[in-house]
């Protein structure tokens, strides 16, 4: 058992006051021998008995009712959740706070996850009591004093937002403003559905932020309010491609989505799919069988002269209203300008030809073959692709702050290993030295997304179809799309916070590879980077909330979303927003759709070595987490003390009693008016305790 105020049970030996004060009355007794006393003696003996008994439970229920008082006193808590609130009152109490899609799921009763677990912390917070409270939550990620546990149901930083937490990231800022303030003694309460793509239990910071946390001199206890549950009957929906195309006078939007369900039904279920068009409803139906269902460049027809707009489509309501709606932005085509840097323009042609092919005869293409000295004279403001043929600049040379500002714009950038590579870096990585094994296939490669995905239709790319003869290693940091037979990568990505930053480790000849004989994998390379950096030319823009590249919103106007948020958390929240000429479209990222869940053994090994508890919960569950059972052992108090009063009542002895006592104990009948007995009194002499009873 837990209690608020644990030093009052310091006075637990008052306990044994009862039964001390019942030694000290016995011995202030003096045992005389008296033969006038015997016929009462006599008496006595025969309900002995009853008194020792009724001595015992007087003393019992006088000890109850001191220790009942005690316990009342250092207020005892009734919880599961055991030692919470142990060692006294909090110095300093930090609320790391999960505002991820995924805490807007509700329960049977309608109330979400982070409603239901704000409450259950107020309610908790209010009942341990502390001097000072701190909220860091997944948006912000900054510690924000607030004056009582009561605020945090008003305070907008509390709500649910689109965008995906960073559990890791949360704690490490608990941790920076533990080490900077050093309070005696710290809590801290982490209100989360425990989803792996908001904790990222894989990642390599885990490990040096419990080390962190285990150094800290002070005392410091974590308690996580966990809500894993995962609702039946979700339905996700994700718009995965928009494209605006004309045909003659007329303009179509061929729109394509994807919907998941977590149960597969067994049935084909016509879905009423609601689309709104720059302000314009309608709806149309989609068969929905299995566990998902793809709509392919489904046609909307646009007004004339529309050539860039928003969207947003939604399903109906269900536990989960987060995933219901994806918002789209569209314009034309902008076009996709290549520029080629090569020292040997005959060795890039495929690139320069892959580059320049347009896939679609509403998308302008265009491929120019230069010089590296001729990239500094070039308008990069409307240029999409770089694809670069000589070795790396250095980072002292023009040339890298230029290629750096272009993949900071948006641009995207794909590097090939040059025929002498050097040490120069870009982006943490480099190249290594040539290799020239024999003949080589591609192992793996990412087939669901970047560069390598699949086509519109599903199918893969042949990517295993390559083969490789000579390719450059590669060092540093990065993440490899497609690798080689024996584990050398062959198409990588660098860390960028904007643009992308790509790493072909061969080349388009004949003599390193079929890049150019199997065009397609090539050809779909180079268009998706082309694509990719177009789209930060265009005044539409999709883009993921909590994202970095979204920057600051200030001045922006919300043209469709959930408009009880703060201006300030605009690149959280899923919306249309319209600013500076662009609109830009903020939805949720991909893996809030994935229902994955840190197993609970998974996350103790996380919290290892660390005073950390948890506790389970549900939305609609809505018992106190913490409760004060105090009253309770008032009520015992009461009930002892009246148990002891009762007892103490003396028993009443009417004088027929007395006289058949003495009959069945063998002794004279006792003369009641005289005092003394018509018998001769016994040899022996009992001992009588003058003033009290033996």
């Amino acid at each position: 058992m837990s209690f608020l105020q644990p030093a009052m049970l310091i006075a637990l030996p008052l306990i044994a006051l009862p039964i001390v004060i019942h030694l000290i009355n016995q011995r202030r007794f003096q045992t005389v021998q008296w033969g006038a006393m015997q016929f009462l003696l006599a008496a006595n003996r025969m309900s002995r008995g009853y008194a020792r008994i009724r001595q015992w439970l007087i003393l019992a229920a006088r000890t109850l009712a001191v220790a009942a008082l005690i316990f009342a006193i250092s207020r005892p808590l009734s919880s599961g959740w055991l030692g919470v609130a142990g060692g006294g009152q909090v110095d300093t109490t930090i609320i790391l706070l999960d505002r991820s899609p995924s805490m807007s799921q509700a329960g049977p009763g309608g109330v979400s996850k982070l409603e239901a677990g704000l409450a259950k912390l107020v309610d908790s917070l209010e009942t341990l009591g502390g001097n000072r409270y701190l909220l860091i939550d997944s948006v912000n990620e900054e510690p924000r004093e607030f004056e009582k546990p009561g605020d945090l149901l008003q305070m907008p930083e509390t709500q649910s937002v689109s965008a995906s937490a960073d559990l890791p990231s949360l704690l490490e800022a608990a941790d920076r403003y533990l080490r900077e303030n050093r309070p005696s003694r710290a809590e801290v309460w982490m209100l989360s559905d425990v989803r792996r793509n908001d904790w990222k239990d894989d990642s390599g910071r885990w490990d040096a932020i419990r080390e962190s946390l285990v150094e800290l001199p002070q005392m410091v206890r974590f308690h996580l309010l966990a809500y894993p549950e995962i609702p039946s009957g979700n339905r996700s929906l994700e718009v995965t491609q928009v494209r605006r195309v004309e045909d003659g006078d007329a303009a179509n939007l061929l729109l394509s989505l994807q919907i998941e369900q977590d149960e597969d039904v067994g049935l084909v279920t016509t879905l009423p799919v609601s689309l709104e068009l720059n302000g314009a409803r309608s709806i149309f139906n989609l068969e929905l069988s299995g566990k998902a269902s793809e709509l392919v460049e489904h046609p909307v027809l646009l007004d004339g002269g529309t050539s860039r707009g928003w969207g947003r489509v939604w399903l109906q309501a269900d536990s989960s209203a987060s995933d219901n709606e994806f918002y789209f932005v569209f314009d034309k085509e902008p076009p996709r300008k290549t520029l080629v840097v090569s020292d040997d323009p005959a060795k890039v042609r495929p690139v320069e030809f892959a580059a320049a092919i347009s896939p679609d005869t509403a998308v302008v293409c265009e491929s120019v073959s230069i010089t590296p000295d001729e990239v500094v004279s070039q308008d990069l403001e409307n240029v999409s692709l770089i694809a670069w043929h000589v070795a790396i600049p250095a980072e002292d040379e023009g040339l890298n702050a230029v290629l750096k500002a272009f993949v900071q714009r948006g641009g995207q950038l794909m590097f090939f290993p040059p025929k002498s590579p050097t040490t120069a870096k870009f982006a943490d990585v480099s190249w290594g030295a040539w290799q020239e094994p024999q003949v080589v296939r591609v192992g793996s490669w990412v087939g669901d997304q970047d560069l390598l995905s699949r086509t519109r239709s599903g199918d893969a790319l042949p990517v295993g179809e390559l083969k490789v003869t000579r390719h450059c290693e590669l060092q540093g940091d990065y993440r490899s799309l497609a690798v080689l037979d024996g584990g050398a990568p062959l198409l990588a990505r660098a860390t960028t916070d904007r643009g992308g930053v790509f790493f072909c480790t061969t080349t388009s000849s004949a003599g390193d590879s079929s890049l150019a004989t199997a065009g397609v994998v090539l050809y779909a390379m180079i268009q998706r980077a082309g694509e990719a950096g177009a789209k930060t030319l265009s005044s539409t823009r999709q883009a993921t909330a909590g994202d970095a590249e979204i920057g600051v919103m200030q001045g922006w106007e919300q043209l469709a979303g959930n408009t009880d948020g703060l201006s300030s958390a605009y690149a959280s929240t899923a919306g249309i927003y319209q600013g500076d000429g662009a609109l830009l479209a903020i939805n949720r990222s991909a893996g809030e759709d994935a229902d994955t869940i840190v197993p609970a053994e998974r996350v103790e090994t996380l919290f290892a070595n660390l005073d950390f508890d948890r506790v389970n919960q549900t939305a609609n569950n809505s018992s106190s987490l913490i409760q004060e059972v105090w009253r309770l052992f008032l009520i015992v108090v009461l009930l002892a003390l009246i148990a002891e009063a009762v007892l103490c009542i003396p028993k009443r002895i009417t004088a027929n009693d007395s006289l058949a006592a003495l009959n069945g104990g063998g002794t004279s009948p006792v003369n009641h008016r005289s005092g003394f007995s018509d018998t001769k009194a016994a040899s022996a002499v009992d001992d009588v305790s003058v003033g009290g009873m033996a």
